[in-house]
């Protein structure tokens, strides 16, 4: 009898061990720069898709705004990781003794410019001194002064002031200049009919940075690199699959959000792809880090001492994550 029970409880044990053991997936959060939107596509899609789930993590999305900052909400711990400012802002960011760090940068050009109405007198980013020039405080304040710089004119000599959500200020002559993203702000002053405008781009003065930086802690790297590497590969793995099945990624986006408009959202994705496969990212793949690029933002701020000593950039920026993803998730 006793070698019965003994058998028939080994067999148990043996079945338990060799079922496929449900685990809970590791809970983390990613803090966005902004409000939901096609500019997040791959983050929306990973979620939807499983692809976060699948690689073992439950990931809670956190919307950001004008005045959140990801990088110190990503830096204290208070989101794991974050969709994040430019180079700028991780130069910045690093600067301050933020222990923050970029594994991947989304956008490969400089994703914004500045508008002025044709009758402001404004021919040139020379000409913003003077004028109230609006923006957003989530990073792209530190490029505007890139920008600035790079033409000669000292920010404080220019009335930089925050950007809210809505383009209505700028429709209403509230200030002189406005901040647009070549995939949202300026499109929705099109479609409304608003041409009587000029746009100044970084790049026309020789400013051209990576945009919506992929980043989390040296904590977060340190007690879990797999966690990291799960998160990026999925993640990357989200915006490819965006980008081939753009229909299905409005979808998501739009029932994600709340008062989109779809077409709206559809112009975004276009050009955020546009964005994502210039450059490095269509040699390397999504989410490649231009160190050359980044260096030269960096050299252009020391010069003008609008950074107060070089930035350690391998600490700042981590390829190693990007480098083990695989080329079928970030290639298109």
């Amino acid at each position: 009898m006793r070698a019965g029970v003994m058998t028939k409880w080994a067999a148990v044990l043996a079945a338990m061990l060799m079922a496929p053991q449900a685990f809970a997936a590791d809970a983390v959060s990613v803090r966005l720069k902004w409000i939901t939107q096609a500019q997040f596509a791959g983050v929306y899609v990973a979620k939807a898709k499983g692809f976060y789930s699948d690689a073992g993590l439950n990931v809670t999305i956190n919307p950001g705004g004008p005045n959140i900052s990801v990088e110190t909400l990503v830096a204290s711990g208070a989101d794991t990781f974050g969709i994040g400012a430019g180079t700028e802002g991780m130069l910045y960011a690093r600067e301050k003794g933020l222990p923050l760090v970029c594994i991947g940068m989304s956008q490969q050009l400089t994703s914004f410019g500045y508008v002025t109405y044709d009758s402001s007198g404004i021919n040139s980013i020379k000409d913003f001194k003077g004028k109230k020039v609006a923006t957003w405080f989530v990073g792209t304040q530190y490029t505007l002064n890139s920008v600035l710089l790079k033409s000669g004119v000292k920010p404080s000599e220019v009335q930089i002031v925050s950007q809210p959500f809505s383009m209505q200020p700028f429709i209403d002559k509230q200030f002189d200049v406005a901040t647009v993203t070549v995939y949202g702000e300026l499109n929705f002053l099109k479609e409304q009919g608003i041409n009587n405008i000029k746009l100044f781009m970084p790049d026309d003065v020789g400013v051209t940075t990576q945009q919506d930086s992929i980043v989390t802690s040296e904590a977060e790297i340190k007690a879990h690199p797999a966690q990291v590497q799960a998160f990026l590969d999925a993640t990357l793995k989200g915006w490819k699959y965006a980008f081939q099945h753009k229909g299905e990624a409005i979808d998501i986006v739009m029932s994600a959000g709340s008062g989109l408009e779809r077409k709206h959202q559809e112009l975004m994705l276009d050009s955020v792809e546009k964005l994502m496969v210039a450059r490095a990212g269509a040699s390397e793949g999504l989410g490649a880090i231009d160190l050359p690029a980044i260096k030269d933002v960096e050299d252009n701020l020391l010069e003008n001492k609008a950074l107060k000593a070089p930035v350690d950039l391998n600490a700042a920026f981590d390829t190693s994550f990007l480098a083990k993803v695989p080329a079928a998730d970030k290639k298109l």
